[in-house]
């Protein structure tokens, strides 16, 4: 029996948010549609069960390579099958599918080498300013679904062509299954979110992480939640031996492996931002609080498109200036309010919720012609 649409949850935790909200809308809108959901591991696997529940009709499937974790933390970020191989042993079994959807760039592949009758799907996950658009396996993709005209406008500026390109809002604010995870802060002092990029080249991590976190607790006046990007972990792995001196300190809150780190929880939480390029300030600006901006390369930004999120906040280029910042951010905010909100708009578009329904209609609307 073919498949009318199908859902690749293959990837790491960071995109499920983005896809699941509309896998619950296409499922809503047709309930007699024929839906798979193929995961890469029992964590996936795990999740979607405990939220689709048994009577949603979709079927989920174990992609080839499926990898039975045991006892494994849900949403901890887990070992993933390799995924090249993953997918040339998928795509015969995604061949009589009409539409197939997902969240990120590598199974796209299918599409741009293998032939498939099979029409791709590609959810954005990232927002912001700062992501790769050249990629020839865009083009690949029967539909990309953004969130905003400004992204629209990038893709179409690198080739893909814009009557595939579907604006619907940011699908990850309908995303239900928040953690909310409980950060268990002892006073009512200002809490900041601490979340450097993972890649080196774009973060501020290799350069001032340990002292700019070291510096924020000996000034004894914030809470900290050192929630990094959960790639950080892989890229550095220092990392985890410099979280277990946090442990057990009441003004520090530290997660390098749980779901919190990627559904919302934190950017919901924090009172104030400390970054760099990560696309999370863009989640943390739907509602504007004050931001500070760690450069630790003196990178001339100004007037560069892929650093239009440092006009949410102070930029800081000397570590020693790190402190001043993050005093005065309250105080200055207002000054950046307006540029705040204008960045957000432009990455997110709509926050309201309706985002995964409109990328649904879009989905249905592919799969009725396919």
């Amino acid at each position: 029996m073919s498949t009318d649409v199908a859902f690749l949850f293959l990837g790491e935790t960071l995109l499920i948010p983005h896809l699941f909200p509309v896998l619950e809308a296409v499922a809503a809108r047709a309930p007699g549609m024929r839906i798979d959901a193929w995961v890469a591991t029992s964590m996936h696997e795990g999740l979607l069960r405990g939220w689709l529940g048994t009577d949603s009709g979709v079927r989920i499937r174990r992609a080839p390579g499926f990898r039975d974790l045991g006892a494994w933390e849900a949403g901890r970020n887990p070992p993933l099958p390799a995924k090249l191989p993953l997918l040339a042993r998928l795509a015969p079994r995604l061949a009589t599918t009409r539409v197939v959807v997902s969240a990120e760039q590598t199974s796209l592949w299918i599409p741009t080498i293998l032939p498939t009758r099979a029409r791709f799907v590609n959810m954005l996950h990232g927002a912001g300013s700062m992501m790769n658009r050249d990629d020839r396996r865009r083009k690949a993709a029967a539909l990309t679904i953004v969130a905003a005209e400004r992204e629209r406008r990038a893709l179409a500026a690198h080739g893909v062509d814009p009557a595939r390109i579907a604006v619907v809002g940011y699908a990850k604010a309908g995303f239900r299954q928040r953690t909310h995870a409980a950060l268990g802060f002892a006073g009512a002092r200002p809490g900041i979110l601490y979340a450097p990029h993972w890649q080196r080249h774009r973060s501020s991590w290799w350069d001032w992480g340990e002292a700019a976190v070291r510096r924020i607790l000996a000034a004894d006046r914030y809470d900290l939640i050192f929630a990094p990007h959960q790639r950080l972990v892989e890229k550095a792995p220092e990392v985890r031996a410099f979280a277990t001196t946090l442990a057990d300190r009441p003004d520090v809150h530290v997660d390098l492996d749980s779901f919190a780190m990627v559904d919302g929880s934190y950017t919901a939480a924090a009172d104030l931002y400390l970054g760099d390029t990560s696309s999370q300030v863009v989640e943390f600006l739907m509602r504007p609080r004050p931001c500070v901006f760690l450069d630790p390369r003196a990178t001339a930004w100004q007037g560069n498109a892929s650093y239009d999120m440092w006009q949410a906040g102070e930029v800081v280029t000397a570590l020693d200036a790190l402190l001043p910042a993050l005093d005065r951010a309250a105080a200055r905010h207002g000054g950046y309010l307006a540029a705040q909100r204008a960045f957000a708009a432009e990455s997110l578009g709509d926050t309201g919720g309706a985002a995964p329904g409109r990328a649904a209609d879009a989905i249905l609307t592919l799969a009725a012609g396919a």
